[in-house]
């Protein structure tokens, strides 16, 4: 099995003041896999971020931030304009992988899972593994759900990583960004930013900017926290740049691919 997340930056223009999807990364994207797919059979769950659509409402409307009862019902309706941004970037995805013969299937974070204080604490998965057994591929993405310390909250892709992957033990998880892995530094912005191959602990950053974006999910940090967690467990995982074309079909293939692996170990 395989947990594939596939970046909001990569699939949405995050500084776009509309939701608006990158059609040509979308469409390449889907073609990638498909073709990977073709070449071997493998089980494979697909995570993505929110990116412009999920992010603008959430931030608006401080989502997971405490709130006073009276503050309640324009909370509900944050929570149901993100709620329903972020299914419809879902649907435009869904959308173009069923076009390139993708076996897709969405299964929003919303309606089965909980949380408290912003982290996962109950998602029963036997729906994934029912899909999975029938050759479907289950997409799962940032989304709101109710938590039981601050009533809402918003939970990133980069969580349902860890959830999916503690809970099914995947062969391999991969994270697809718009950098090449993890740098100690904003690559885009500083020429003197150190790639790292392999990465093991927070202490090596120099700064907290990982990639163009700091967003309400906490960018690429936030990423490497969830994935150092992972690899606590013995599960290592990769961070690659999608934006490089095939590159998402060969770390499917297991072939070589220029990005971070987060692990423990030396």
């Amino acid at each position: 099995m395989i947990i594939l997340k596939i970046g909001g930056s990569i699939l949405t223009n995050k500084d776009s003041v509309e939701s608006e999807v990158d059609s040509s990364s979308l469409k390449r994207i889907a073609l990638e896999i498909k073709s990977s797919l073709d070449k071997s059979d493998k089980e494979l769950i697909i995570v993505h971020g929110a990116g412009s659509f999920g992010h603008p409402p959430a931030k608006k409307y401080r989502i997971g931030e405490a709130f006073d009862e009276s503050e309640y019902p324009q909370k509900r309706i944050g929570f149901c304009e993100t709620q329903n941004a972020v299914k419809k970037l879902n649907m435009l995805i869904c959308e173009e992988f069923i076009r390139e013969g993708l076996p897709v299937v969405a299964i929003p974070a919303s309606s089965f899972m909980t949380a408290a204080n912003k982290r996962i604490t109950h998602g029963n998965l036997d729906s994934f593994k029912r899909y999975l057994e029938k050759g479907f591929i289950p997409v799962i993405y940032g989304d709101v759900v109710l938590d039981d310390e601050l009533e809402i909250c918003v939970i990133s892709g980069d969580q349902l990583i860890q959830y999916l992957a503690m809970n099914l033990n995947p062969d391999r998880v991969i994270l697809a960004t718009d950098v090449d892995g993890v740098y100690n530094k904003n690559p885009k912005t500083h020429d003197d930013a150190i790639f790292f191959e392999r990465f093991s602990s927070l202490e090596d950053l120099d700064t907290l900017e990982g990639t163009t974006n700091v967003d309400v999910t906490g960018g690429m940090v936030g990423k490497i926290k969830e994935l150092l967690y992972l690899a606590d467990l013995g599960i290592e995982s990769k961070i690659i740049n999608a934006e490089v074309e095939d590159n998402i079909y060969k770390v499917l293939e297991n072939e070589d691919v220029k990005g971070t692996v987060i692990s423990r170990g030396n």
